[in-house]
């Protein structure tokens, strides 16, 4: 069962694997024809290493020949080591006139783009802040694009992937340094290569962008070996390798498959089954003419919507809707994925003109495989989902329909999911970042004999009684009066509460090296009272 979930889509995405294994090789067979040619014209290069990925940490290190081989390469990226040293990379990293490379983009202003980077870490400096009372502050700036040079940082935030690794210090290097299950192992090897191999990350075997997916993917294998692996998370992790390090990515790719979509990698595949019928169900109420076309047709919703979900349109949409989508998913939910699969929906069978070209099953797969660029344009598109009427409530009244169907129909589920949650929000009320404790933690420490800051009266006082001392007695009687008289006659002058008429005057004592302690202490604690005090004043 793990080998038949871990070539294809679940196993149900009919024949798309077969077409993406001959894109692969046609790939390679291409990429070994331009290493060739530049061995001819240039001279020899460096191998790359070329040993296995299974196993431990150890066996993804370099080879003892490693040091030579570098000495003998000028090679920079894992693109130049596949013999594209030649070609050009995109600002996504994509090697330009493949297929993830994009033709002209639109471009944000300079100057709107470092309004936006300043915006965006103010309120990563203070997430808790905003998230608390500008949540949909965030929500608006998320469906404008989060910046480019934040956008790894943003998604740690929002997902709650920082909160997990805060949580879990030394979790992921503890599962890296595992040895893993080789049922898993095996298959994770055997897709590396087919997760975007024409960016310079995944490019080369065994390059370091290999290496970190293997890495990732095996830990989650043993985070959750329960589920293991399915091949949709490999697209997943790789385009949060692309935007984070290793150990980031894997608390992301956590939260993306325990929290966004529960279930939709687990044995029975059963969660995205169920969300195919939700799917099927809300297309009934955005695009009535879509919904007709494909009940005659009987096709059924896994044959078009697996793919997309399972790997959040990572394979689908040109690369800058993909992070725009991605931007919007990790803030809002998977209420995002059903919105974009229905505007897809909508936008390739939604009038009687488009479903007159689509007379059968396979003109109508096809259609939905060979989408309008148009169609999926970024600014096109997420106006469109921004503006789709579909919601957070209406997906979970059609969720517990569907369930109750499934189980009339089919008994209970094999392998149940927790509840998802949707969205930023949900997953920070769910799981609360560690707050800072209300101990009192001054930063101006003064020494215990310094007065405290009160009224002018007080402080007059304070200095009057320390002038009290150096003052040359004028009367001799001054001489032989207690301290506590002075104290009493210094604290009438100031304006404080003035002692009683009729209080004894008692006769000086001996000091005692211990008496001063009650009063000092209470001078302390009066002293903690009041730094506590502005303590919580300036955290709330």
């Amino acid at each position: 069962m793990g080998a038949a979930r871990g070539r294809g889509v679940g196993g149900v995405g009919g024949g798309r694997e077969a077409e993406a294994a001959e894109v692969a090789a046609e790939a390679e067979a291409a990429g070994a024809a331009r290493m060739a040619k530049s061995f001819e014209e240039n001279g020899p290069r460096a191998p790359a290493a070329q040993g296995s990925l299974s196993g431990t940490r150890e066996s993804l290190a370099p080879g003892p020949d490693a040091a030579a081989a570098d000495e003998l390469s000028s090679l920079g990226s894992d693109s130049e080591t596949n013999g594209f040293a030649e070609r050009r990379i995109d600002k996504f990293g994509f090697i330009v006139g493949s297929q993830g490379a994009e033709s002209p983009l639109e471009e944000v202003p300079l100057e709107v783009l470092r309004q936006r980077e300043s915006k965006w870490l103010d309120m990563l400096n203070n997430w808790d802040k905003w998230m608390a009372k500008k949540h949909k502050k965030i929500r608006l700036r998320c469906q404008k694009g989060i910046p480019p040079s934040l956008r790894g940082r943003a998604w740690q935030y929002l997902s709650g992937g920082k909160v997990k690794l805060q949580q879990n210090p030394g979790k992921f290097d503890e599962l890296d340094m595992s040895p893993g299950d080789p049922k898993w192992l095996d298959v994770i090897e055997r897709d590396l290569h087919r997760q975007f191999p024409f960016h310079e990350m995944f490019v080369s075997r065994g390059g370091h962008g290999q290496q970190d997916l293997f890495r990732v993917l095996k830990a989650y294998t043993l985070y959750r070996p329960e589920e293991g692996y399915c091949q949709a998370q490999a697209p997943i992790a790789a385009v949060l390798l692309m935007h984070m390090p290793a150990e980031q990515a894997f608390w992301c790719l956590v939260q993306i498959c325990e929290k966004y979509l529960p279930g939709y990698y687990s044995e029975k595949l059963e969660a995205i089954q169920l969300d195919g019928e939700i799917l099927f169900s809300l297309l009934q109420k955005v695009s009535p003419v879509a919904h007709k076309h494909l009940s005659q047709q009987k096709i059924d919703p896994l044959l078009y919507m697996t793919e997309w979900f399972m790997c959040a349109f990572s394979r689908t949409l040109p690369w800058s809707s993909v992070l725009r989508v991605w931007d919007m998913f990790f803030c809002e939910g998977v209420k995002i994925i059903f919105r974009v699969g229905l505007v897809l929906l909508k936008q390739a069978l939604g009038s009687p003109e488009k479903v007159r070209g689509c007379q059968g099953q396979y003109e109508t797969i096809e259609r939905l495989r060979s989408l309008n660029p148009k169609v999926m344009q970024e600014a096109f598109l997420v106006q469109e989902v921004v503006e789709l009427p579909v919601t957070e409530r209406q997906i979970e009244r059609e969720h517990l329909i569907q369930l109750r169907r499934w189980q009339e129909t089919r008994g209970e589920l094999q392998c149940p999911s927790p509840p998802r949650l949707h969205g930023a929000k949900a997953i920070l009320e769910a799981e609360p970042g560690p707050r800072p404790s209300l101990q009192p933690s001054p930063s101006i420490r003064l020494p215990l004999d310094a007065p405290l800051s009160g009224s002018k009266g007080k402080s007059k006082a304070s200095k009057q009684v320390q002038k009290e001392p150096r003052e040359p007695a004028r009367e001799s009687g001054q001489r032989d009066q207690p301290p506590a008289a002075s104290q009493a006659k210094a604290a009438a002058a100031a304006g404080d509460a003035s002692p009683p008429q009729d209080m004894p005057v008692q006769d000086p004592a001996p000091q005692d090296p211990q008496g001063s302690a009650p009063r000092d202490s209470a001078h302390h604690r009066s002293r903690e009272s009041l730094t506590s005090q502005e303590s919580e004043d300036t955290y709330l």
